[in-house]
C-alpha cells in the first residue's frame, strides 16, 4: 500500500505559496534592513503555523544559532525573520484589510479542489457568524481600542472581531473566511458594535464571493429587522407550521420565509413541512463557531486571547487574522491532504508539540519529510566519540 502524497495546491507548500504571493501585492513602504514586509508576515503566520506561546520564544529560535532558521526558509519560505521588536513595528502599519485576499484565495483553491463538495446544506452553504474578544486590559490602549468605562472611574480597553465561518450540522470541519474587526476607527470616539461589523463582513462576503450564496446564522442580536432585510437568518428553533418565531421588517410578526446571502437582492427560501427539520439544524449548527472555532484557537494551541503584541494601530488585530488565516491552511489541510491527516491522527496537542520539536532539533527540507517523519516515524544516529 503506497504512503500518501502532497496534492499540488491543497497541502501546506502549495496553501503558503499561495499566502505568500498574496502577502507580496501588499505595498511595502518601509524596506529597512533587508527585511521585506512579506517574510515578516509569513514569520508571524509560522508562530501560528508552529503554535509557538510567545514571540520572544520565536525570536530566540528563529534568529538563533539552532536549526529553526533554515528550516523557517524551506517550510515558509522566510528568508530572514525579524526580531520581536521588528515584527511589531512592521505589522503594526498593516491595514488588516490588505490581508482579506489570502483568504480569498485559500477559499478559492478549496472550491476549485473540488474539497467543499458534500459541504452543502439544502443545496446552500451555511455561514455562521459571531462575534468574540481576544485582547482586554485596563493599562495597555491604542487609538483603536473601543473602551468599557465603569462607575469607579476605571476603563477596560477591549478589541473583538465578528467571525464568519462555513459549518455544517454532520461534520465538525469548519472553514473560516476572513473576519471583520470590532474597533473604534480613526478618529471616532464612539465604540464600534457587532453589529455594525456584522453590516460590513456581509457586504465583503458578497463582494468577494458572490456565487457562494449561504444561509446566514447567528445569534439572537441578529434578531431584527434591518438585519433581516439584508439576508440573515435567524437561527431560532423553527415550528412545524412553516413560521419562523422572529422578524423579518416587522418586529411583531412571524417570517414565512429564510433569507439567502446573495450578491445583489436577498434571496426567499420558503419554510413549510418539507424543510422546517433541515432549517432547524441548519440553525443549530451556528455553535460551530463556538465549540470548534473559537474553543479551539483558544485552548487548543492558537493562543488567541494571549497578548503577541498590541501596537499602536493595527498590530493587535492583524496577529488575530493570522492566526485565523493559519486555522484556515491547518483546516484545509485536514479535509485535503492524507499525509497531514497521518500525521495528525491521535491527539492535536501531542501532534503539534511533535512538530515544533522537530522544527526545533532536526533540519527539515520540506512539508512531506516532516510529516512523513510524525506519521511513519525516522532514523536518526548520533555520532559516538571514541574516548579511549
Amino acid at each position: 500500500m503506497s504512503k500518501p502524497r502532497f496534492r499540488k495546491t491543497l497541502s501546506a507548500p502549495g496553501l503558503l505559496r499561495l499566502v505568500r504571493k498574496r502577502f507580496e501585492r501588499i505595498e511595502d513602504p518601509v524596506a529597512a534592513r533587508g527585511l521585506n514586509l512579506a517574510d515578516c508576515l509569513m514569520s508571524g503566520l509560522a508562530i501560528f503555523g508552529l503554535k509557538y506561546p510567545s514571540l520572544l520564544s520565536f525570536e530566540r529560535d528563529a534568529r538563533g544559532e539552532g536549526t529553526v532558521p533554515s528550516n523557517l526558509k524551506s517550510l515558509y519560505g522566510v528568508g530572514r525573520a525579524p526580531s520581536d521588536t521588528a515584527m511589531r513595528e512592521r505589522l503594526d502599519k498593516v491595514d488588516p484589510a490588505e490581508l482579506r485576499p489570502a483568504f480569498k484565495g485559500v477559499f478559492a483553491a478549496l472550491q476549485r479542489g473540488k474539497a467543499l463538495e458534500g459541504f452543502a446544506w439544502m443545496g446552500h452553504y451555511l455561514l455562521s457568524v459571531d462575534g468574540t474578544g481576544y485582547f482586554s486590559s485596563k493599562r495597555v490602549h491604542c487609538g483603536q481600542c473601543c473602551e468599557k468605562r465603569h462607575r469607579d472611574g476605571t476603563v477596560t480597553h477591549y478589541h473583538q472581531l465578528l467571525g464568519a465561518v462555513l459549518v455544517h450540522p454532520e461534520r465538525r470541519e469548519v472553514f473560516p473566511l476572513a473576519p471583520e474587526p470590532i474597533v473604534k476607527a480613526d478618529g471616532k470616539k464612539k465604540n464600534d458594535c457587532e453589529r455594525n461589523a456584522s453590516k460590513r463582513l456581509l457586504r465583503d462576503t458578497c463582494r468577494e464571493h458572490p456565487h457562494l450564496k449561504p444561509i446566514v446564522v447567528e445569534d439572537a442580536l441578529a434578531s431584527n429587522g434591518p438585519h433581516f432585510e439584508r439576508g440573515a437568518v435567524e437561527r431560532r428553533p423553527f415550528r412545524a407550521g412553516g413560521e419562523l418565531p422572529g422578524v423579518l421588517g416587522n418586529p411583531s410578526g412571524r417570517a414565512r420565509a429564510a433569507f439567502l446571502l446573495g450578491h445583489g437582492p436577498a434571496h426567499r427560501l420558503p419554510i413549510d413541512d418539507s424543510n422546517a427539520f433541515a432549517l432547524m439544524r441548519a440553525g443549530r449548527a451556528r455553535w460551530r463557531i463556538e465549540n470548534e472555532t473559537f474553543n479551539t484557537l483558544k485552548n487548543h494551541g492558537y493562543g488567541f486571547e494571549h497578548n503577541y503584541g498590541h501596537g499602536e494601530k493595527h498590530l493587535a488585530t492583524v496577529f488575530a487574522f493570522l492566526m485565523m488565516l493559519a486555522f484556515l491552511i491547518d483546516r484545509a489541510q485536514q479535509r485535503c491532504c492524507a499525509l497531514f491527516q497521518a500525521a495528525r491522527a491521535g491527539r492535536a496537542a501531542y501532534f503539534w508539540r511533535k512538530l515544533r520539536s522537530m522544527c526545533l532539533n532536526l533540519p527539515v527540507p520540506d512539508w512531506e519529510t516532516l510529516y512523513k517523519a510524525i506519521a511513519f516515524g525516522f532514523r536518526s544516529t548520533i555520532e559516538v566519540y571514541d574516548t579511549s
